[in-house]
């Protein structure tokens, strides 16, 4: 691929690739959702062994790895999936449980809560893939050998989310797929803040795809990249599937990781449903959230809605905004409609009947942004992140008292900056 730039078309493509890079966030605690204001964030609600200022969240990913250290994942692209647990803590050493506790509920806090990577202990490696397979009586089958090391890892992954499952209230799993440019470091911090602020519920999950590559063609790069990665998700996925022991999955994806959640997840619901299961009960995914999608709503229409996608989750929320600056130079970029950038307005009669008929749709619309690119909301605007948080911890409908939200029209709802703040 060639590109060649002059002038103003050279300095508006820099400023466009200055932009969609800053999906990467701070690495600090994320602000106090709203929802934490006036009913305040209790050690009571936290398991009693979680009650500590240090987090430690699962990890798969199929980045490369880098040679300077003992396991940094970088953008490069890795054939085999790595696994294991992240150890999150705080820059500030004296920090102790207590004042996390009380900093967790202040509107405009005392100290700042920088974010450090402790530890990465990579626990295991499945086989490379594509996976060696045979031709038996006009059948492919993956060798013996392979199959072996696969299920042994599965096994292993598993029993590492079981055990954090005997921890927690609710046997649920929390597995974020982060957007573009968005390092390995970074997708940790971002789940590690939301999940502090779900009351350390669940067994959180990072699902870390090779994205952040750099240069004026890196959102290109991390496109592709999230196409790599697809049979590496799916394969997570199904291992989760076939977990007993997790009741639910909430699937959180941000940006680009919504492009690479939405294409794995119709290929195995199509999967499922060819071999006779129903998606809805087999996959046990409450919800999925989108946020910020960097998805073309064109191709939402002909390969998700025209595949009768929604009927395999329990809710479908999707945040949008019109003053996300980074869609909307994206939107530039492909000369197509965001999905994360929706209007009424851009939702034809036939669309509604067809989101009405589902039923389980919600596209929330959300205030100004806090910042000027305004698209990491969902964990920086303490309005948005504080609807998200109810949802997962209480699967509550939209328009319900845990998610006071204004109906507009349609399958459309709007969120106010004062949110679920008591005057």
């Amino acid at each position: 691929m060639y590109f060649h730039f002059r002038g103003k078309s050279s300095v508006f493509i820099c400023f466009s690739v200055f932009l969609l890079s800053a999906c990467s966030s701070r690495p600090e605690l994320m602000p106090t959702p709203n929802v934490y204001i006036n009913a305040p964030y209790s050690e009571s609600d936290i398991p009693e062994t979680l009650r500590k200022t240090s987090m430690e969240l699962i990890y798969v990913t199929d980045r490369g790895t880098s040679p300077k250290k003992h396991v940094k994942y970088d953008a490069s692209r890795s054939a085999s999936i790595a696994y294991g647990v992240a150890k999150v803590n705080f820059e500030n050493k004296s920090l102790q449980w207590d004042e996390l506790l009380k900093q967790s509920n202040q509107k405009k806090r005392s100290t700042d809560l920088i974010y450090e990577l402790e530890e990465v202990d990579e626990l295991g490696r499945f086989p490379l893939s594509p996976y060696s397979f045979k031709r038996i009586d006009d059948k492919l089958q993956i060798d013996k050998a392979i199959l072996e090391q696969k299920s042994y890892h599965e096994t292993q992954l598993n029993n590492i989310i079981n055990k954090r499952l005997e921890n927690s209230e609710t046997k649920d799993v929390v597995l974020f797929i982060h957007g573009f440019n968005n390092t390995f470091d970074e997708a940790i911090f971002t789940l590690g803040s939301l999940w502090h602020f779900l009351k350390r519920q669940g067994v959180p999950i990072v699902y870390s795809w090779p994205a952040a590559a750099e240069g004026l063609t890196a959102y290109f790069a991390d496109k592709e990249s999230g196409q790599f990665t697809i049979f590496h998700l799916k394969e997570t996925l199904r291992l989760l599937f076939k977990n007993p022991e997790i009741e639910n999955i909430h699937i959180i994806a941000h940006s680009r990781g919504t492009d690479v959640a939405t294409t794995t997840l119709r290929e195995l619901i199509i999967e499922n449903r060819a071999s006779g299961g129903n998606p809805r009960k087999d996959l046990r995914i409450e919800n999925l959230i989108l946020a910020a999608p960097d998805l073309d709503f064109g191709i939402i229409k002909q390969r998700l809605m025209a595949e009768q996608f929604g009927p395999a989750f329990g809710r479908i929320t999707i945040y949008t905004s019109q003053e996300d600056s980074a869609l909307g130079i994206s939107q530039w970029l492909t000369n197509s409609l965001s999905f994360g950038r929706l209007n009424i307005k851009d939702v034809d009669k036939n669309e509604q009947n067809i989101f009405n008929s589902v039923g389980n749709v919600s596209l929330i619309k959300v205030p100004t942004s806090v910042n000027f690119i305004g698209h990491d909301y969902f964990h920086s605007n303490p309005a948005v992140s504080s609807d998200l948080i109810n949802l997962i911890l209480y699967n509550a409908a939209p328009g319900s008292k845990e998610r006071p939200l204004k109906k507009l029209e349609n399958n459309f709802w709007s969120l106010d900056s004062d949110y679920l703040i008591e005057h």
